[in-house]
């Protein structure tokens, strides 16, 4: 008897570098006795208190659920909820009065709308979003779903741990070459930790202007940067004084996973300043019809916040990041000084690099398997394995052998600080038993 036949895309998909390493310790018949995940950003943090009032008593009098009653919000959201939003970039200091919110189901969805709205026609060439690589993954993953095409500005990381970024007549070439409709940033780095200056976003917006593109700032990762420069850096901050003509072209996407620690709730938003934009995606989202109504319940509880209140539980999460990425670092490179780290100035990512400590033909998505698969070592007298992210994924290279993904890993610092001072002891461990038996 004949098989259904699974289309292409289903055929040769395989799964986001990001979620491999949980996939494979899924599948893990005898399991060790204990495993640190820090392949993916899953914030492991309680959530803001306004939010777990509201999370705790959805059947209070005031919950719109006190009845049982779950009903589709209008597709661009609650006005609560994207009031939120609006809420968290006032307090900020952002000028929030041409600004249009679309609410979305997780900064995931909004990538999506974002492809649609600025890249050419599925299936052609025509203005392709411009990242800069190393990226994250999933831009590259959402423009392969609908057909639509990306190019990158390469960045490489230096024996110091740091990412060069292109000067900016590269990246004006790369414009010319390849005339994409979009410039992709993300000032609060995803995957490398690194933090981008008002001066380079600056940069970048007068080519986005020059050549007709719109600037889209992933701002998942706002207010945690760890630098001595407490001047918040987005896109939001630039105006018409700054760059003329830059105004009616921004686009951010904003989540509640991240700063709020609510990965689970699935919230997430397209802010813009250009109101046909904005239409045109809700437009489009009339098809997913409406984000999560008891996600944007709760998220929308920060809509009544104060900015004391607000800017307060921001520098909360900046301390207890920075401390926690201080202690790895140092310890990474105190039990392998062979090891290339890079110290994040910003998000929760930071990436090791073992080119210099490995054998040749080292692939780092065969690491991550066999850490997920088989591996563990002993950690404090108990057998633990470790799940990291290959960095194979973050780069869009054709060539396999050129990618420099091969020797590099992106761990999140989402663990306990007891489970994140392990991960150091626990990596090279598993990095030296697995060359070992290579």
């Amino acid at each position: 008897m004949n098989k259904p036949i699974l289309s292409s895309h289903y055929a040769s998909r395989e799964p986001s570098d990001v979620r491999l390493a949980q996939m494979k310790y899924a599948e893990r018949k005898v399991k060790p006795e204990a495993v640190i995940n820090v392949g993916i950003g899953n914030v492991s943090l309680p959530t803001n208190p306004a939010m777990q009032k509201r999370m705790f008593s959805l059947n209070s009098p005031e919950s719109p659920f006190a009845k049982g009653v779950i009903r589709y919000t209008q597709t661009s959201g609650t006005e609560e909820a994207q009031e939120a939003f609006k809420n968290i970039l006032k307090s900020e200091g952002f000028d929030i009065s041409k600004l249009h919110v679309l609410v979305t189901d997780g900064g995931s969805s909004s990538m999506e709308l974002l492809l649609l709205g600025v890249c050419g026609p599925a299936g052609s060439d025509e203005r392709p979003l411009m990242m800069i690589d190393p990226a994250y993954t999933n831009y590259i993953s959402f423009a392969e779903r609908i057909g639509r095409k990306t190019v990158t500005i390469k960045r490489h990381m230096g024996e110091d741990g740091k990412f060069n970024l292109p000067d900016m007549n590269e990246v004006e070439e790369m414009i010319k070459k390849y005339n994409p409709g979009a410039l992709l940033v993300i000032p609060y780095d995803n995957p490398t930790g690194q933090l981008y200056t008002y001066d380079l976003l600056k940069d970048l917006a007068r080519l986005c202007v020059k050549y007709n593109m719109w600037m889209v700032s992933d701002e998942a990762y706002r207010e945690l940067y760890y630098t001595d420069d407490e001047k918040l850096v987005s896109l939001w901050g630039l105006s018409d004084e700054d760059v003329p003509g830059i105004e009616g072209r921004r686009i951010s996407i904003e989540t509640a996973s991240k700063v709020w620690n609510a990965c689970g709730l699935r919230i997430g938003a397209l802010v813009t300043d250009n109101e046909d934009f904005y239409r045109g995606a809700v437009a489009e989202y009339t098809a997913n019809l409406c984000a999560n109504a008891i996600g944007q319940y709760i998220f929308g509880a920060l809509a009544h916040e104060s900015k004391e209140s607000i800017l307060g539980w921001c520098k909360q999460q900046r301390d207890y990041y920075k401390d926690l990425i201080v202690k790895v670092y140092n310890e990474l490179k105190r039990l392998e000084p062979g090891l290339i780290v890079s110290s994040p100035d910003a998000s929760i990512y930071s990436v090791i690099d073992v080119r210099n400590v490995v054998k040749p033909g080292f692939d780092s998505i065969d690491f991550v398997l066999y850490c997920a698969g088989e591996g563990s070592v002993e950690i404090d007298g108990v057998e633990t394995t470790l799940l990291v992210a290959p960095m194979k994924g973050f780069y869009n290279v054709d060539n396999d052998d050129e990618n420099p993904g091969k020797t590099q890993f992106r761990i999140s610092f989402v663990e306990t600080p007891e489970n994140m001072a392990k991960v150091p002891e626990l990596f090279v461990k598993l990095l030296r038993k697995y060359e070992a038996q290579r």
